[in-house]
């Protein structure tokens, strides 16, 4: 009787069920990156970076324009960011403007730009959220009755 194997080939990798992505310490990308997942980047990137949410370690080097829900920067950023929640780590290094809603900033990191605050649910490129209409007088009537 012929025996089966274990584990099934289509199984031994996995990959098409992963929610994250890494970039090893040894490996540098000249372009841009763009996942939909979110990426754990220990190597260099020369080129902007879009991802679902970021984990720089501290090795890192990223050259470009970061754009993420949640970033963790622990490395070189010589780039503009933009992250709902924004995590610079003591080891950290940004030189570039950070727009977030949520910062921290632990004692040592250093962050080299404008910081911009966004409101909550304005989106990247949705500006600056609209201002309620101005009140206006629709009867006016005498609490005296003259």
């Amino acid at each position: 009787m012929p025996s089966l194997p274990a584990v099934p080939a289509k199984m031994a990798t996995g990959a098409r069920h992963t929610t994250f992505s890494i970039l090893g310490s040894d490996v540098v990308v000249t372009g841009n990156v763009s996942a939909s997942v979110d990426l754990h980047v220990d190597g260099k990137i020369d080129g902007d970076l879009k991802c679902a949410n970021l984990v720089q370690g501290e090795a890192s080097e990223i050259k470009g324009a970061v754009t993420a829900e949640t970033a963790k920067i622990a490395g070189l950023l010589d780039g503009s960011i933009e992250a709902r929640t924004l995590i610079v780590h003591a080891t950290a290094r940004i030189t570039g403007d950070v727009t977030y809603e949520t910062i921290t900033i632990e004692n040592g990191g250093k962050v080299d730009g404008k910081l911009s605050h966004r409101r909550h649910g304005a989106g990247a490129g949705a500006g600056a959220a609209k201002a309620p209409p101005p009140l206006e007088v629709v009867e006016n009537k005498s609490a005296l009755g003259i």
